[in-house]
C-alpha cells in the first residue's frame, strides 16, 4: 500500500463500518431482501476492478444454455439509458451497456437484460412470455435486496481479498468477512499449472467458513482474432504493426500474453468501461489495424472500419475440481 493510501486508512474504518453495519441489518432481516422461486445465481467479488466476472459468467453460460432458459441480468455499468432493458443486440454498446452487449453478441439465444434495481428487472424477466429458468445476476455480491440462491466470489490470483483494505485505503467494497455470504469461492486468473502447494497456501489465507466450497481457475486467450466478417490467426500479427486498445482495469496480462507472441504493437490504454470521445475515435482510425479485448470491442465495432477492428476473446478454465464445480452449479440450477 503507497504512503498516500496509508493516509486514508482511517477513512476506509469509517467506510467499512458503514458497510458491515448495512450488511448486519440485511442478515438479521431488519433490511429486507427477496427470495424468488426461480435459480437466482449471483456472481461477484469484494474488490472493484477486473476479477474476471465477465469469463464466469460465460462459463455459467456456456453449462446451463443447451438445458434451461437462461437470463443474465446486470446493471449495465455507464449506460445512457435507465430502468429495465432486455437487449435484442441491435443496441449501441452505450444505451446498453458493454458487457451485456457482449453476452447477447455471443450468445444470442438467451435473455440478456439490464436494471439498476435487481428487484424489478427479476420481476420484469419472470412476466415475459417465456420466463428464464436461470437467472445470473453479473457483478451482484453487494447487492443484497435480493437474495441470491447461490454466490459464486471471484478474487483475483495476484490479489486476494484476505491480503487487501477498505476503500479508499485499499480496493475492498466492503469488509473482508462479507467473503462469508459466498458458496463457491473462486481464484481467478491463476497460473494454468499453479501448484499444489500454492493452492494450500491460498486455502490458509482465505480463511473459508464451513460448506465454502474453494477453486482455481485460469485465463484461456484464443489462438484467433475476431472482426465483423474475417477470423485470422494470432500469429499473423506478426507480420503486421498494430495498436493495441484496451478499456479495462488491469491490461497487463494481455499486454504480457501478446509479447510472448513476440508480436510488436502500440498500447493506447483507457479507464475501464472507458466511452470513447469523438476526437479519441478519430484518433483510433488515423491508427490502421486495431486489436483490442471483446468488452471494448462493443463500444467501438460501429466507429471503427470493420477492417481494422479485431478482438482477441478469452475463457475461463477451472484448474481443477472442474466436475465438482459444475456439478455444483447444475444441482443448483435442478432444485426449483
Amino acid at each position: 500500500m503507497s504512503s498516500a493510501r496509508k493516509l486514508l486508512y482511517p477513512f476506509s474504518l469509517l467506510y467499512g463500518g458503514v458497510m458491515q453495519l448495512r450488511n448486519e441489518l440485511y442478515d438479521r432481516g431488519i433490511f429486507s431482501s427477496k427470495e424468488y422461486e426461480v435459480p437466482v445465481i449471483a456472481v461477484g467479488n469484494l474488490s472493484v476492478g477486473g476479477t474476471g466476472k465477465s469469463p464466469m459468467v460465460e462459463y455459467l453460460i456456456s453449462l446451463l444454455k443447451d438445458n434451461y432458459r437462461v437470463a443474465t441480468l446486470s446493471r449495465g455499468y455507464k449506460r445512457s439509458s435507465s430502468g429495465f432493458l432486455l437487449l435484442n443486440g441491435n443496441e449501441p454498446a452505450a444505451e446498453a451497456g458493454d458487457e451485456p452487449l457482449q453476452f447477447k453478441s455471443k450468445f444470442p439465444e438467451i435473455m440478456v437484460a439490464v436494471d439498476e434495481s435487481r428487484q424489478h428487472g427479476i420481476q420484469e424477466l419472470l412476466i415475459q412470455a417465456a420466463p428464464p429458468d436461470v437467472i445470473i445476476l453479473d457483478d451482484a455480491f453487494q447487492h443484497r435486496k435480493v437474495t441470491a440462491g447461490l454466490y459464486i466470489l471471484l478474487t483475483p490470483y495476484g490479489n486476494l481479498y484476505s491480503d487487501d483494505l477498505v476503500l479508499p485505503a485499499g480496493n475492498l467494497r466492503e469488509p473482508k468477512w462479507g467473503a462469508k455470504r459466498a458458496d463457491l469461492v473462486v481464484v481467478t486468473k491463476c497460473p494454468a499449472k499453479i501448484s499444489s502447494e500454492a493452492k494450500q497456501k491460498i486455502r490458509a489465507r482465505l480463511k473459508l467458513q464451513p460448506g465454502q466450497e474453494l477453486f482455481f481457475s485460469s485465463i484461456s486467450y484464443s489462438e484467433e482474432i475476431f472482426g465483423r466478417k474475417e477470423v485470422l490467426p494470432l500469429k499473423e500479427l506478426q507480420k503486421r504493426h498494430f495498436t493495441l486498445v484496451t478499456g479495462i482495469a488491469n491490461p497487463q496480462p494481455l499486454v504480457g500474453y501478446l509479447k510472448q507472441h513476440s508480436l510488436k504493437f502500440d498500447h493506447k490504454a483507457f479507464p475501464d468501461h472507458h466511452n470513447f470521445t469523438a476526437s479519441e475515435i478519430k484518433e483510433l482510425r488515423s491508427k490502421g489495424l486495431l486489436l483490442t479485448t471483446e468488452k471494448d470491442y462493443m463500444r467501438l465495432k460501429n466507429d471503427i472500419p470493420e477492417e481494422d477492428l479485431f478482438y482477441l476473446p478469452i475463457t475461463t478454465q477451472i484448474v481443477d475440481g472442474k466436475k465438482v464445480f459444475e456439478k455444483a452449479i447444475l444441482d443448483f440450477a435442478q432444485k426449483k
